[in-house]
């Protein structure tokens, strides 16, 4: 069914609509979330809030894109979880990508905290245009959506060491693009 019926089918009310979603989008939400999360019933329970606040949020949201809106809510949803339990050590994963990420982008706060991360985001959307697709999706592939370094390796045929030493190379360009945009990390 496409995009378009299903969002109808959440403006009439009707319940198929979850159950189209489900059937349509269920994969890749878990997968975003498990990504994040490494337990399968954290990630189940992400997937079952993204369905509950689809159905609370379509009327009166009509998203064009319910692949990628659906995504978001699971990852939001997933990283609010993870971080709630991340005083007890539970989700070793994100904690990974974090650490990864840390020395390339600079953390932000105080009062023009809203700005900055606006600013942060069109400098690194402006990155990411610029490289090639393959190397866009890989970053996206591991960075948004969580994916393992080794299945990432597996997908390209190349060896885990060769992938990480690539995805350093992409963390360093990104340094030095927010660099030359004038973010200090």
């Amino acid at each position: 069914m496409e995009d378009s019926q299903i969002v109808e089918l959440y403006w009439r009310r009707d319940e198929a609509a979850i159950g189209e979603t489900e059937r349509k989008y269920g994969a890749l939400c878990r997968g975003v979330a498990r990504n994040i999360l490494g337990v399968d019933e954290d990630a189940e329970e992400c997937v079952n809030d993204a369905l509950h606040q689809a159905w609370n949020s379509i009327p009166p949201q009509r998203p064009d894109r319910l692949g990628a809106w659906l995504g978001k809510v699971t990852r939001n949803l997933a990283l609010n979880l993870w971080s709630k339990n991340r005083a007890q050590k539970r989700y070793a994963g994100m904690t990974a990508l974090l650490s990864e990420l840390e020395d390339c982008v600079p953390a932000t706060g105080g009062v023009e905290r809203e700005l900055e991360e606006q600013e942060l985001s069109a400098a690194i959307d402006g990155w990411l245009r610029e490289l090639p697709q393959a190397d866009r999706v890989l970053f996206l592939r591991r960075y948004w959506y969580g994916v393992e370094l080794r299945e990432l390796a597996a997908e390209r045929g190349v060896s885990p060491n060769r992938l990480a030493q690539k995805m350093f190379r992409l963390r360093q360009s990104l340094k030095n693009a927010l660099e030359k945009e004038g973010f200090t990390l």
